[in-house]
Order: C-alpha cells, then sequence, then structure tokens
C-alpha cells in the first residue's frame, strides 16, 4: 500500500497539485497576497455585517459551509498529521506544507467558486454542489464525474471516519486511560445523533463546534510558545534549513531525502486544507450566496486558517517542546525503525504535556477529539452526497450512515500508523479528476473571479 501511494504521489501528483495551485496563482495575479484586503473583507469582515436578500430554505449561509468545511479540514490532520509528516520527512515538510498552502489558496478559490456556480438543487430542498457537478456539467466529462462520486465513499470512510476514530481512541487513551473499545464507541453513538438529522443539522453543531475547539487548541499552542519562545527561532532556522537539504538535520548523517520533506509536506497539507482534493467544496457548494466568487473568498481563507495558521501552531510546539530530536528521528527514519507513538497525535500530546504539565493533555486530547469528532461529520456529508450522485436518490442512505458509524467503531481497534498510506491513497483518487477539471476549468474559474463586483 505504502509503494503504491508513494508511485501515485511522488512526483506525478505533487507536481500536479502544486501546477493547479501555480495557474490559478499566476492567472489571478497571485489574488491571495496582493488582494488580501478584499478577501479578508469578504470573510472575516463580512461576520459583522447582516446578510442580505431572502434565504433559500435549507440551502446552508457561507459561514455554515465554511464551518462544515473547516470542520473536515480540521481534523486529526492538524495534530496528528503534522507530527506523522515531522518524522517521516523532517522539519522541512513544514515549509512544503506551507507552499502547498500559499499556492493552495488560490486552488481552494477555485473549486469552490465553481461548486456555487455549477451547484443544483439538492433533494428535499437546499442546494448541492461539487466537482461531480462542474465535471459533469461544465467539463462534460460524466466518467470523471462518477469517479470522483465513488472515490468519495472510501475516502470518507477511511481518512475522513477511520483515522479520526482511531486518533480520538489513542488520544484519550493515552491521556485518561479508558478502553480504546468504549472511546470508539462513545464517539460513534455521539457522530450518530447529529448524522441523522442530515447536512442542516451537521451544518449547524459544526457552526457552534469549531470556534469553540480551533480557540482552545490555539489558546493551548500560544500558551507554549510564550514560554518556549527562546526556542522558536531555532524552530523556524531547522524549518528553512531541512526544507532544500533535509540530510541537514541528522548532521550529515543518514536521514529524511528532499523527495520525502517534499512529499509529506505537500501531502499533509492537502490532507489537513483539501485544497485540490474537492472535498470541502461540496459544503461549499451547498451555500447559498450573490456570486460565486464570494464563496470562494471562503475558500482563501479556510487554507490560510487551516494549515498556515493550525497546522504551524502544532508543528512550532513540537519542535520547541524537547520532546522531538531531529538527529534521532531521522536514523529512525532511516532505518524504518519509527514507533508508531511518533507518527500521530501521542507526539504531540507529549510535546504539550512536557510544557504545560496535565494542563497540556488536556488540551491535546479535548481539542483532538473535537477536532477528529468534527471531522468525522463533515465527511460523513461528503460520503452521501458521492453515493446521492451515483444513485440519483437517497435510497441507500441508511445503509450508508450504519456502514460510516460502524466503521468509526472499528477505529478503536486498529493501529494508527498503517493507516496514512491508505488516506494517501484515496486522497490521490479523489484528486486526480478533480485536478483536471480545474486545469480545463480554469479560464471559465478565473473568468468568473474577474467578473466580482466585490474585487
Amino acid at each position: 500500500m505504502e509503494r503504491l501511494a508513494q508511485a501515485i504521489w511522488d512526483p506525478w501528483l505533487l507536481g500536479l497539485f502544486l501546477l493547479v495551485g501555480t495557474i490559478y496563482s499566476f492567472g489571478s495575479g497571485f489574488f491571495q497576497f496582493f488582494q488580501a484586503k478584499v478577501w479578508l473583507r469578504a470573510t472575516v469582515g463580512s461576520l459583522f455585517s447582516r446578510p442580505s436578500g431572502k434565504h433559500r430554505s435549507g440551502a446552508l449561509t457561507s459561514v455554515q459551509a465554511l464551518a462544515t468545511a473547516l470542520a473536515s479540514t480540521m481534523g486529526t490532520g492538524s495534530i496528528a498529521g503534522v507530527a506523522a509528516a515531522l518524522c517521516l520527512g523532517g522539519p522541512g515538510a513544514v515549509f512544503w506544507m506551507w507552499v502547498s498552502a500559499l499556492l493552495g489558496m488560490m486552488t481552494s478559490c477555485g473549486e469552490k467558486l465553481l461548486s456555487v456556480k455549477w451547484q443544483r438543487p439538492a433533494p428535499g430542498g437546499g442546494l448541492q454542489g461539487g466537482p461531480m457537478f462542474y465535471l459533469r456539467d461544465a467539463l462534460g466529462c460524466p466518467v470523471l464525474a462518477r469517479w470522483f462520486a465513488l472515490a468519495c465513499i472510501p475516502a470518507a470512510l477511511i481518512g475522513g471516519n477511520l483515522v479520526q476514530s482511531a486518533s480520538i481512541s489513542a488520544a484519550v487513551s493515552s491521556a485518561f486511560g479508558f478502553s480504546r473499545p468504549l472511546i470508539a464507541l462513545v464517539t460513534a453513538l455521539l457522530a450518530g445523533l447529529v448524522l441523522v438529522g442530515g447536512i442542516g443539522r451537521v451544518a449547524q453543531v459544526c457552526q457552534k463546534l469549531v470556534p469553540a475547539m480551533a480557540a482552545l487548541y490555539l489558546l493551548g499552542g500560544s500558551a507554549v510558545l510564550l514560554l518556549r519562545a527562546s526556542a522558536v527561532p531555532e524552530a523556524f532556522r531547522l524549518i528553512f534549513t531541512c526544507a532544500l537539504s533535509p540530510q541537514a538535520a541528522a548532521a550529515g548523517g543518514a536521514g529524511w531525502s528532499l523527495t520525502a520533506a517534499l512529499r509529506h509536506g505537500v501531502a499533509r497539507g492537502v490532507f489537513t486544507n483539501e485544497a485540490g482534493l474537492g472535498t470541502s467544496a461540496m459544503a461549499h457548494g451547498s451555500a447559498q450566496v450573490s456570486h460565486p466568487a464570494r464563496q470562494g473568498m471562503w475558500g482563501i481563507f479556510e487554507v490560510c486558517f487551516a494549515t498556515l495558521v493550525v497546522c504551524t501552531m502544532t508543528a512550532l510546539v513540537i519542535l520547541t517542546a524537547g520532546v522531538y530530536q531531529p538527529q534521532e528521528m531521522a536514523l529512525l527514519a532511516a532505518r524504518g525503525e519509527l514507533p508508531s507513538d511518533a507518527l500521530g497525535a501521542p507526539l504531540t500530546l507529549r510535546s504539550f504535556s512536557l510544557v504545560l504539565g496535565q494542563a497540556g493533555s488536556w488540551v491535546v486530547s479535548v481539542s483532538l477529539t473535537l477536532f477528529a469528532f468534527s471531522s468525522i461529520l463533515g465527511w460523513s456529508c461528503y460520503g452521501q452526497q458521492g453515493l446521492r450522485f451515483l444513485l440519483g436518490d437517497d435510497r441507500m442512505l441508511g445503509p450508508y450512515r450504519a456502514l460510516f458509524l460502524a466503521t468509526a467503531l472499528l477505529g478503536g481497534f486498529v493501529p494508527l500508523a498503517p493507516l496514512w498510506p491508505m488516506v494517501d491513497l484515496s486522497s490521490a483518487l479523489l484528486a486526480i479528476p478533480n485536478l483536471i477539471a480545474l486545469i480545463l476549468l480554469a479560464p471559465q474559474a478565473l473568468a468568473c473571479l474577474r467578473s466580482w463586483p466585490g474585487k
């Protein structure tokens, strides 16, 4: 599985992600940089104004769509995924995570814009959109549309559910000693109570949950960095030094390769912000807005917050706390002897705990639980929407939800480390048709952005 995922990602899919981000960045005149005031005013600034116009029954607001999307993006990738990237790719992986995010901001803008532009009425009311619709209706390629919709199902079950549940079980068990199967059972039951209400209830829960969990984690991380302020400059030096010369982390010895740093940085960046995967675009495609480009602004903000803010916080905490030793990790990585607890949330938990004591364990455990639980909620909707597109109705919705909850329960019994190659593979299957569409529809998307009166 690891070899297959590596063969797909290195270098073809990695390059394709960066190519799409570059196309949209150049085509928009690097909108994410030079028009920062515009997209910040359209996103953060709009939170203090009343929405105008009549709202369609069942449709999501822009904020609800963002909360649902962030619920899926700010999952364990923000905590466990960053730790895994640091161990498998070295500190340089953080740099490539930043690069993928900076370019991915415009990739995200494009796919959200296209999702709204080609959204359709949803069965039972509301709106629906996503890559399968612009693949079919804008690109005229129903085969790729069905490919994407079909790929949503295993991606939701594995990356959006099993990994999240396994991470919750591992973190809570490590911090408080509860049985992993019991934790997974509680997770599945709580998820079931929300999922029965459909995407509307998911959006309502996420709208309240996402700000609270983000604030808790960022406050805890800020406390660590304040107490370790003297180590922050060295952390940044290590990130930049190892980005182009990963072996420097091992003092010239055997260690990470440049390919490993690039791969794990971009892959984890994609997993944490979903720019180019097309999945979070499905949540944004359910929003009712006055112009498609307005939802594209939320796409830029989403990537900025999920990766450049939250993931950077995780990386800096791990690099400054004193638990993570680059030389030791590099040698273990070269030998293939990395311990399983170094590849996920336990490394982040130990880093917080070393600085904040028991309070650090609480911050990570509660944050991870909320991050992962919200991700389970968000991804459940993506799998449902993919299944609905394939079948044309909701007749298999009940069996799908039962399978989804059973998979969440399974997270209490499986180790986390073997799941990451499966995540990479399922992400690749989603990304391929979506990235093809984004390249071919770039002129249309950029023209729509230029036509937005709010620009």
